[in-house]
């Protein structure tokens, strides 16, 4: 059937080792990963993978360092377009569908940022009440349509060695077609020496 069940993106062991920090207005390092050319179609277009090592808003929730992973659902042209700057930006801001949003998740106007799109967030995550964060999974909007999904992972969860797997909470119905996970999986093989952060349990929607 050439289905696929997980994509993911795989990081050496010595990835994390001397990684830059934060300076002056340099705060994030963003890294784009283009999606194989062979194998099943995922629906994915690219992953962009952002190393934070301050951090970002909101302030004593995300202010650690961490790697948002985007899997987008667009292209690499539409992405670099993305604005909330000038005189479209209340059709960038428009808000989706709630059938595109999941049960619970918020989308702050502050989440909203150039390149990449406003961010869904899930207030029942553990860094929302008191707890350092650690890994949870975010959705993306622009001009009222869902493009990206997101997992985000702290840099000391991921010193850790974990071995977790969390369940996605869904929306009702998505933008694009493409395969969508029901979980999202951080872990790391000591054989290899390799951190993976994996989308699996793969359904297709259309």
């Amino acid at each position: 059937m050439n289905e696929p069940d997980s994509v993911s993106v795989v990081m050496s062991k010595d990835a994390l080792q001397g990684l830059p920090e934060a300076n002056g207005d340099k705060m994030v390092w963003e890294f784009t990963l283009p999606m194989p050319g062979d194998g099943p179609q995922t629906g994915y277009d690219h992953v962009v993978l952002d190393w934070n090592p301050a951090g970002h808003i909101p302030e004593g929730v995300y202010s650690v360092p961490h790697f948002d992973v985007h899997f987008y659902l667009i292209s690499h042209g539409e992405r670099e377009a993305i604005t909330f700057h000038g005189e479209g930006r209340e059709m960038a801001m428009a808000a989706p569908d709630q059938q595109l949003v999941p049960t619970g998740y918020v989308i702050p106007p502050d989440a909203a940022v150039d390149r990449m799109g406003m961010h869904g967030l899930d207030p029942a995550g553990s860094e929302f009440h008191g707890k350092p964060f650690s890994h949870n999974f975010i959705y993306g909007y622009y001009k009222g349509e869902l493009i990206f999904v997101e997992p985000m992972v702290s840099l000391a969860f991921l010193q850790s060695l974990p071995e977790i797997a969390s369940p996605v909470k869904k929306p009702q119905r998505y933008s694009y077609p493409a395969w969508y996970p029901a979980t999202y999986r951080v872990g790391f093989d000591a054989g290899k020496g390799e951190y993976t952060i994996v989308l699996q349990g793969l359904k297709r929607y259309d």
